[in-house]
Formats: structure tokens, sequence, C-alpha cells
């Protein structure tokens, strides 16, 4: 019922601010990414992270089998942007630096001079798409690597820098192991799954319809000129890590070291940095100077290694936002482990945590006063009447066993069984034939159940169970107005072109039920409470 309720909040909490008022810049990323996606199919999300990456300086990597619109998603991307220089290369393995970095001047040559005519290139690009980059020469990858690193072109004797924006690189295949690929792969700080086409509607839409253009028609107020991308770049720098956003990748990186041996997911430092300006380029691009759950949405898209550990380490992600909630100043862990505390304290010394029989006790032992009366199946005036004790000791056994008299003298001609569920049988020995008595059957009698409140507890230790009830109750209607405060200011926060609705649902259904958590919390205090009076 809980999660009906919860999923009933957030379709209203969608409704509300889905279509709330944007601001500026919010609203011109977003109208900036309707005319950039206009005619293609399922690909809203992949280019509102590539430009996003773009803005924030980031390679971006495309990962999906031929034909899924990499190529077109990459040179629609630099079209976000005023004049752009673009540079595109399908690799082979028989690729030269030549046809990425330039040919070389056959006149500088003469000159004893090597010089490459880089106009045209990807040394003079403002935006580079390189297709199956996996199967490149080295030449070539540890040039590239040079120039994500250093932002620098060594041109014969010379060294200038690189107006390269960003690097969009694709393929079907991950860099094989061992290949020396590993720093050069870890430099696309984003990578994204491109896949054919889900949805039949989609698919035939795309049947029907004429080829994408590779230039969409984009207005020029939306366009990011270079001047103001190097003002944002500044900018999104100031944007500060929230303290929810520093606890949920907390755990991330907790729950990525436990799962070490499975996923094999190493996440370096170098590559934690960049993914946290990720975050703070997209809470700068939503309007905000601090970052929320949308923005942390994104670190599924930074995180994977391999195709086989993306699905994974994506649910560890979003598993992750959804169960952090906000952060609060007081430690609600340390809280639970005072408030189960004090449950065992209070059912310990106020109840009784089993039921008490009517005993007396003798020679340090423990016994359960009987007055039998046997009477004799033949004669009337026969029964005999015992005042016996039988041994508590054997409450919980079902072997034979004689009771004693006053004296503690074992009576041999009585024998005593219990039946395992509470009752005790007692049988006495005739002397003859003639002289045979009734079984008699014994059940213990409860002078208090378990449960009951013991009635001789000082007056003092309730006070002082009691109010250490109030005080956590206290605590956590404190913590629940702070989330609920927080809540209501932050809806309208969360949404974000860079994340899909379904994933801020998730991050908003976290919220709910850490609400949910904080009020059955208090109504178990009023619980513990009510036990206390």
């Amino acid at each position: 019922m809980k999660s009906e309720n919860n999923y009933e909040r957030i379709v209203q909490n969608s409704k509300k601010f889905q279509h709330s008022q944007k601001n500026e810049m919010q609203k011109r990323i977003t109208d900036l990414l309707q005319q950039l996606t206009n005619g293609i199919h399922e690909r809203d999300q992949i280019m509102a992270v590539s430009l996003l990456g773009a803005i924030a300086g980031h390679n971006t990597f495309l990962f999906g089998p031929p034909g899924t619109a990499k190529s077109l998603i990459s040179r629609r991307l630099a079209c976000a942007f005023e004049n752009p220089q673009y540079f595109e290369y399908l690799m082979n393995r028989f690729s030269t630096p030549e046809e990425v970095f330039g040919p070389v001047s056959i006149k500088a040559l003469k000159e004893d001079r090597y010089i490459r005519k880089i106009e045209g290139y990807l040394p003079t690009a403002d935006f580079a798409f390189l297709d199956e980059i996996w199967k490149s020469s080295p030449a070539i990858l540890n040039n590239l690597l040079t120039i994500i690193n250093e932002h620098i072109f060594k041109n014969g004797d010379e060294r200038f820098n690189v107006p390269l924006k960003a690097l969009i690189a694709a393929s079907n295949e991950i860099p094989p192991e061992n290949q020396g690929l590993e720093a050069l792969y870890d430099r696309f700080i984003i990578r994204l799954l491109v896949p054919p086409i889900e949805q039949e509607e989609n698919f035939n839409r795309l049947l029907d319809s004429k080829p994408s253009s590779d230039k969409p028609e984009i207005s020029e107020n939306l366009r990011i000129n270079y001047h103001e991308l190097t003002k944002w770049r500044e900018q999104l720098h100031k944007v500060k890590l929230s303290t929810d956003t520093l606890l949920i990748i907390k755990y991330i990186r907790e729950e990525l070291a436990a799962q070490f041996d499975k996923l094999s997911v190493y996440v370096s430092d170098r590559r934690w940095q960049r993914a946290a300006v990720l975050l703070k380029a997209s809470a700068f691009c939503n309007g905000r100077k601090e970052t929320n759950h949308s923005d942390v949405i994104l670190l599924k898209y930074c995180l994977w290694t391999t195709p086989e550990n993306r699905e994974t380490v994506e649910e560890i992600v979003m598993h992750v936002i959804k169960s952090c909630g906000f952060d609060t100043d007081i430690d609600l862990a340390e809280l639970d482990r005072e408030k189960e505390s004090l449950d065992k304290e209070i059912n310990k010394e106020l109840y009784y945590s089993q039921d008490i029989y009517d005993t007396v006790e003798m020679g340090e032992k423990k016994y359960f006063p009987v007055l039998a009366t046997f009477k004799d199946e033949y004669y009337a005036n026969r029964d005999k009447k015992y005042q016996l004790f039988i041994s508590f000791n054997k409450f919980h056994s079902q072997d034979t066993f004689n009771p004693i008299d006053e004296q503690g003298n074992t009576i041999d001609n009585i024998e005593c069984q219990f039946d395992g569920q509470g009752s005790c049988s007692l049988k006495l020995r005739g002397n003859s034939y003639h002289n045979q008595y009734t079984p008699l059957t014994f059940k213990p009698k409860i002078i208090f159940h378990k449960g009951d409140k013991k009635l001789d507890v000082n007056k003092r230790l309730i006070y002082s169970l009691s109010q250490a009830v109030s005080d956590i109750r206290k605590q956590l209607i404190d913590i629940l107005k702070q989330v609920e405060k927080k809540y209501e200011e932050y809806q309208q926060y969360l949404q974000s072109p860079f994340a899909t609705q379904v994933d801020i649902d998730i991050a908003v259904s976290g919220i709910l039920d850490q609400i949910d958590k904080l009020n059955l919390r208090i109504k178990d205090c009023e619980r513990l409470g009510s036990l206390c009076r």
C-alpha cells in the first residue's frame, strides 16, 4: 500500500513540476536539444549527455553496432556551436597519421623541416568524430592521447594549442586488453550505449521517413559561441557538490569496491574528478549553484568499463541514489541503534520476557507446589492426599521422574511426566490389584504471562527510559521536518534535460521512502513511549 501511495505522489509531482517555469539557461539547452534531435528517434538522451560532455570539455565514447546513427549524432552535435570546424574519420588498421593529422609538407621536407599540412585535419578541428577508433594504429592513438591530455600538437619544431572542444569516438567493441589502450580509453569520461531502435512505432517512422539531415536547422540565438563556452567552463567550477552528492558518491565507491572481484571495475581518481565536473556542468546548465540527485544520475554513463558490467554498474548507481534520500545533520543509523537498544531495555526492565509460574524455592531450586488427591478406583474412603513438589527443571522435559515431599525426600510411589504442552501427569502406584488410583493431570499456574507489565519497577527507571524515547522521537521529528522542507523546495530543481523522467522518478521515490521510514520510526517511538506508561 505504501509503494502505491509513493507512486501516486511521484506521478503528481512529475506532472506538477515537469512543465514548471524553466530558468533561462535550462530553457535554452532544452530548446537546443529539441532542434538537435528533430527527426531522429530514441537518441534524445544520447544527444543530451553528449552535448553536456562537450560543454564540460569531456570526450564521449559511443558504443554500439554499425548503422545506429553514431556519426549522425556527432555531426549534429557540432551544429550546436557557432561555425564549428569539424573533422571525421573512419579508422582501420591501415590508417596512417597523415590521414588524421595531415600530410607531410613536401616543400618543408625539402628544407629539412618535418611539418604537416594540418588545415582541415584533427589538429585544427573544434569537434572531431573518430569511428572504429580501436582499429587504428598505435602511432595515431599515441598522438591522440597527447592531444587529449595536453591540448597541444607538435608540428615540427612548433607546438601549438589545438582548438578541440570535444572528441567523440565510436566502436562496436571496447579496446582489447594488454594493448596499452587503457589510458586513452580512460579519457573518454562519458560512455554511452547506442542500440538499434527498440520501439516498433519509432522503427516504422524510420522506415517511412527520408534520411535524417546531419545539419539540422538551429536557431542562431540557441547556438553556443566559443566565447560563452569558455565563460561557462570557468563558471561551472564554481558549482558546489552538495552533501547529498558526496554521500551518494561515497556509497557508490564502496559498492564498486565490494563487488570488484565480480565486476573488475576500477575507477581512477582522475576519472572521478572529471565525472564530478560533469555533474557540476549539469547543475550549471540547469541554473543551479549546487548539484542534486538528478545530476548524480549521470554517473551511470561514466563508471562502466565493459559491456558485461554496464547494466550492473548502472543498477548500482540508481540503487544508491534511491536508497540515500537526503543527507541529514543527525546520524540516523546511530539513532536506530539507540532506539533498538531502548526497545530491548524497556522490554527487559518493565515487562516479563517469559511466563512466570507459581513456584517455591527449596534448596536453591524451584518447584511447583501440588496438593494432590488420588482417588481409589474401588473404595471411596481410601483416597490418598499428598503435598508434593514437582521440579521446575523438568518442565521442558518429557522424561519420567519422582516428586519430593516437604522435607525434600523423594516420593518413590508417585511418577510424574510433562507432556511438552505444559501439563504434567501424576500416577500413584497402588499396593495391590484392588488398590488402584486414578491418574491426575497438573497444569502449573501462571501468575504473570509473557508481556505482562512488572508491578514493582523503580519509578526513576521508568522516567529515565521514557525520557530517552522522547529524546529520540524529537530528533526524528526534527529530521522529518528537515527532509520534508528540503523536498518541498527541491522538487522544482530536479527536472533536467540530461536525465530521463524515469530516472528522476527513481530519485524522488527514494526521498519519499525516506520520509515514510522516518514516519514509521516516529510511530515506533510512540509505541515505546506507551510501553513506559
